[in-house]
């Protein structure tokens, strides 16, 4: 028999009585104090294996491995906190694998923690009121030398929470970004398969377990608590500047990549049938379209947290560097990962009925019969291109799988196609855009605001450089359109309007103080 080393007791972290409760101001690492733990749970594993070969009389050795585990609550600081960020161990970050984490905000009217009480007895657990702990339910020791590490936690907490001016409650809406990553909108743990046996979680690297979704949203309610409205990003893929050639598609990060429970589908292409984003060294330039499942189940959540919900179809250029494409602006090609407002007509075609054409092609012919909601999916069933239409109508149809949405967009910042012209004077990407917004109601309803966010420098007129001096206010027609709900800009506001240099007011202000 070979006995494995044992322990006889479990050396706690600080636990002092009477200690003084910390307050933070800001973000801070604390290590905190331990106000209850169990007895360590000794879990014993034995394993006998036969020795001796062919012909030779056989021995058995039989093995026991003792393992230990503990759960405890560590009491962080004076409450109502927002979050906490990063825990360490030993000094080295983690997410306490294999243990299951709760964390009490210090609010004046949170219950007892379930395990504490099924521990001490119904009615005899204290709640803690007014104390941020954190519980860690079943924390396995082998990794620390069966022992309780030093653990500290990355606290959150406003300066200004009674504030109704200060940022973060103030704050009302935001855009849900990046867009791209396909299992970034999963509401469920999703893992990718790393061999016999072996997975690795796609979405859930967070200490509490949970898909990474779920995790930011608790975290934007604790921060942001009058946040209400939710910008949701969805991110399709273009492949050339020239509008008439422009293939836009859903994309995947790896062909190769198998995932469980679900497997990825977006646009009605599976994983075997996409195109994989371009390569940076090896690794894929963007993260791959969020699947269709995940989209769907990401607008229900926002629904049922009572967020008022805006999609907004983004297009993201994958056009990597040696691409060797024409480029529309006289460049020897492309440039590298270009913006989508730079998508226009091929070289020379402007003021010519070319244009008409092309823009045409861009959008594409897809229509609202040409789709259909089935078993909670979208199926596809008319010209078998991809273009602009397909992929906003597409996300449309996806809002009405998931119930509905408050806010969609048809587009943003297309500045390189609304200000191009053709033969006539006219601009046909507004009108293209007029008759996506009338396709987009018709699917969406008429509680649907509807608009398209245009570029700062494109929403109030186009001057061409041609030395005509003519201001021409090309968007007022989409803008006056009755499927139109809203003027929408993109703004990007400066964080400060401090000027360079010194020789001016500001400096002045700043001297005395104010």
């Amino acid at each position: 028999r070979v006995e494995g080393p044992r322990t006889e007791r479990i050396r706690l972290q600080s636990a002092a009585a009477g200690a003084g409760v910390p307050r933070v101001f800001g973000r801070a690492r604390i290590a905190g104090q331990v106000i209850w733990t169990t007895n360590f749970r000794e879990v014993r594993t034995t394993e006998t294996v036969s020795t001796g070969g062919k012909g030779f009389g056989g021995s058995q050795v039989q093995t026991t491995e003792y393992a230990y585990f503990i759960s405890l609550a560590i009491g962080l600081c004076e409450g109502e906190i927002d979050r906490i960020g990063r825990i360490w161990a030993d000094g080295k970050t983690t997410t306490f694998d294999g243990a299951t984490l709760r964390l009490y905000r210090g609010t004046e009217e949170q219950e007892p923690d379930p395990l504490i009480e099924a521990v001490e007895g119904a009615g005899e657990a204290p709640a803690f009121r007014g104390l941020a702990y954190l519980v860690i339910e079943d924390l396995p020791l082998a990794p620390y030398g069966a022992r309780l590490p030093q653990i500290t936690v990355e606290v959150f907490r406003p300066l200004d929470r009674d504030d109704p001016q200060a940022l973060e409650n103030a704050l009302r809406a935001i855009c849900l970004i990046p867009g791209s990553g396909e299992a970034s909108l999963a509401t469920e743990p999703l893992f990718r398969v790393a061999g016999e046996g072996a997975s690795v979680p796609e979405n859930v690297h967070n200490a509490f377990k949970k898909a990474d979704f779920h995790a930011a949203l608790d975290a934007l309610e604790a921060a942001a608590p009058n946040c209400r409205t939710i910008s949701l990003f969805v991110t399709w893929f273009g492949d050339d500047l020239r509008c008439g050639s422009c293939r836009i598609e859903p994309r995947i990060e790896t062909a190769s990549k198998k995932t469980s429970p679900d497997s990825w589908r977006a646009g009605g292409l599976s994983r075997a049938q996409a195109r994989e984003t371009s390569r940076i060294d090896g690794r894929p330039a963007f993260g791959g379209t969020p699947s269709d499942a995940s989209i769907i189940a990401a607008i229900a959540e926002l629904k049922a947290r009572g967020f008022t919900v805006f999609i907004h179809p983004f297009l993201m250029m994958d056009v990597p560097s040696g691409n060797g494409l024409a480029d529309p602006y006289g460049g020897a090609e492309q440039a590298a990962y270009p913006w989508r407002g730079r998508i226009t007509v091929a070289s020379g075609s402007e003021g010519t009925g070319a244009v008409r054409t092309q823009i045409e092609t861009f959008f594409g012919a897809a229509i609202p019969s040409d789709f259909a909601i089935v078993s909670g999916s979208v199926a596809y069933s008319g010209p078998q291109t991809w273009a602009y239409n397909r992929f906003i109508l597409h996300l449309a149809h996806l809002c009405v799988a998931a119930g509905g949405v408050d806010g969609f967009l048809i587009g943003s910042e297309l500045r390189g196609l609304t200000r191009v012209r053709d033969d006539t004077g006219a601009y046909p990407a507004v009108s293209a855009l007029r008759a996506l917004a009338a396709d987009a109601k018709s699917v969406l309803g008429a509680s649907t605001m509807i608009t398209y966010a245009a570029d700062w420098s494109e929403y109030f007129g186009h001057q061409p450089q041609d030395g005509s001096g003519d201001v021409a206010f090309h968007l007022d027609p989409l803008w006056a359109d009755a499927a139109i709900d809203a003027v929408g800009i993109d703004y990007y506001a400066p964080l400060a309007d401090w000027r360079d240099g010194y020789g001016h007011l500001d400096v002045a202000l700043t001297a005395t103080g104010r």
